[in-house]
């Protein structure tokens, strides 16, 4: 029996696209998700290395925390020449639309760009991600993580002209493990980017993502180690008796996460303000706290190790919980793009320590460890911000290797983000956010069904191009090649127009039209469709919008394959559409 020959044509790059175009093609997104991850990891590294290398210069010790150690009226002075630096740089430097930055970006462009971000956006992320963090700013390193995480993760896909479908889920790979390398939480990471980002559970998203979470927390420990972003003690231990004090902590947890939504969503207040005043009004207020309570700028922790593994004082940490979430909340609505996540974990860290050493005061007999409390703030605090009670807990139970606290952890998160959601009437953070600049991420289940799928995988290939007027035996010769419609091409400047091709074959047959030796297409008996553009990369999604936008029943798919060339390569109709969405949802 002779040897088959595996065909070169297998493997040939139209083939992997073609393949990713469907809703199944899991081994090629799963292939994605692990260059994704090898990547986002490398980039963490040389990011995180980059703040290292700025710290090293002058920061005491070459710690990139070290605020507590410097002079005093250096460390208030930081904040103003941060923000005067960033200013100058986003806008006098950048165009305007380049000054978006951060998760909200990253969801921004997955919502209403098929996931396509901005390189002048992931440019920027760099440096002003690591002057936030150097310059005294309450400011995080996860938000530019996952910005520049999703940026490369899609930008894989743009040098490969993927199908928009694939970078969406390159986008959710890139965020995985973004996250995963910067708190060395792998599963946290791949719930964040699928309950965060993606707002969607699909199986063909959750493989992929699962790898490029894991390569990411891969890379990061070949460099940092096991470890995760700050130490937590070994035994924390949680009671039954806990509970009704833990839920008054959960309380208060979602009382200051809705007042940190809502002071961060005072933006549009504050535009009417010019935004040199307003950098400098933030820079101000966090030098002014700084002052005295250095442990509100940078991340902070450092904080969160001095409050689970020292005794900190009552004032500071009532300066973490409150200074630092109003100051974080203030920073983004004057228009500094911060990451928030660090943040956020940090106050919450803090408020639910107070809450512990509140509760061993009053109520002694169901009080505990404050080291308990102080990790379920921190939990609580994120799932009430973020609204991914998920993520929170995910993140809770790889940061301290302790599922005895798993019922406590529940129940914390629950309470807060009802309390925060309940109360205060928001949503989560970046809903929210988005929400006020007049988008919505939330799509309809109709479209984010078609966003997973693309053009590729429903449009009909079968097809022949022509002119309207032909011969009866050039007509004879396009039916020849078997297409199911044919493209007719109009005067220059219009678009073409799609007849079924058994329309023309039943005229050839038809004995009135015998003697017929030159034909019109565009006026014989048939079934015609005006047509508008749609490129091969497009999703359904991106189809059905331009469907309704153009007020067409059809589309002609091109794509470029040369240097100012393009070729249809099929046709795709809203019923073909309508009837993949209705047999495979």
């Amino acid at each position: 029996m002779p040897r088959r020959r595996l065909s070169a044509s297998l493997f040939n790059l139209d083939n992997f696209r073609r393949q990713l175009a469907s809703v199944d093609a899991l081994p090629q997104l799963c292939l994605l998700g692990v260059l994704s991850g090898l990547l986002t990891g490398i980039l963490m590294v040389l990011f995180r290395q980059l703040i290292s290398f700025g710290a090293w210069l002058f920061m005491p010790g070459g710690y990139s925390e070290a605020f507590e150690s410097m002079p005093t009226y250096w460390r208030a002075t930081m904040p103003l020449i941060a923000v005067m630096i960033i200013g100058i740089g986003l806008y006098v430097l950048q165009p305007q639309r380049a000054q978006k930055l951060g998760i909200g970006h990253v969801i921004e462009r997955l919502t209403n760009h098929q996931g396509q971000l901005p390189l002048a956006n992931w440019l920027n992320q760099w440096w002003v991600g690591v002057i936030s963090v150097l310059g005294g700013l309450s400011a995080g390193r996860e938000g530019p993580a996952i910005h520049l995480g999703a940026g490369a993760s899609s930008w894989i896909g743009e040098q490969l002209r993927l199908p928009h479908n694939s970078l969406r889920v390159l986008v959710a790979c890139g965020t995985a493990a973004g996250i995963s390398a910067s708190f060395n939480t792998p599963i946290a990471g791949v719930i964040f980017a699928m309950e965060v980002v993606m707002m969607e559970y699909t199986l063909t998203g959750f493989m992929p993502v699962i790898l490029a979470s894991t390569m990411g927390a891969m890379v990061s420990q070949l460099f940092y180690g096991t470890e995760p972003a700050f130490a937590v003690p070994p035994q924390i231990i949680g009671r039954l008796v806990d509970i009704p004090w833990i839920t008054v902590t959960a309380l208060v947890i979602g009382m200051l996460a809705g007042g940190f939504i809502r002071l961060a969503g005072l933006a549009k207040q504050l535009d009417r303000y010019p935004w040199w005043l307003r950098l400098a009004g933030i820079g101000a207020l966090t030098g002014m706290v700084a002052w005295w309570y250095p442990e509100v700028q940078g991340i902070g922790y450092d904080s969160v190790e001095v409050t689970l593994n020292g005794h900190p004082a009552l004032d500071m940490l009532f300066a973490v919980a409150l200074a630092k979430l109003i100051l974080t909340a203030l920073t983004l609505a004057c228009g500094v793009p911060v990451g928030i996540i660090g943040p956020i974990l940090v106050a919450g860290a803090s408020a639910g320590a107070l809450c512990g050493i509140a509760g061993v005061a009053l109520l002694p007999a169901l009080g505990a460890d404050p080291n308990l409390y102080a990790m379920l703030g921190m939990a609580a605090m994120m799932g009430a911000v973020l609204q991914a009670p998920l993520a929170a807990i995910m993140a809770l139970i790889e940061l301290t290797h302790n599922p005895n606290i798993i019922l406590y952890g529940m129940l914390a998160v629950v309470i807060a983000g009802l309390t925060s959601r309940q109360l205060w009437h928001c949503q989560g953070f970046f809903i929210s956010t988005l929400a006020q600049q007049g988008m919505h991420p939330l799509q309809q289940p109709l479209m984010q069904a078609l966003s997973r799928i693309a053009v590729p995988a429903v449009m009909e290939r079968a097809i022949v191009r022509t002119q309207a007027e032909v011969s009866r035996a050039q007509a004879q010769k396009l039916l020849d090649a078997n297409p199911v419609w044919l493209i007719i091409s109009r005067n220059e400047g219009q678009e073409p127009v799609a007849l079924v091709a058994a329309d023309l074959a039943r005229l050839l047959l038809d004995e009135h039209y015998q003697n017929m030796e030159s034909i019109d297409l565009l006026d014989i008996p048939g079934k015609r469709l005006d047509l508008a553009p749609i490129n091969l990369q497009a999703t359904l999604s991106e189809a059905y919008d331009q469907l309704n936008e153009y007020g067409t029943d059809a589309l002609y798919v091109e794509h470029t394959t040369a240097p100012m060339i393009r070729k249809i390569s099929g046709i795709i109709s809203r019923e073909a559409i309508e009837n993949y969405y209705r047999y495979r949802r």
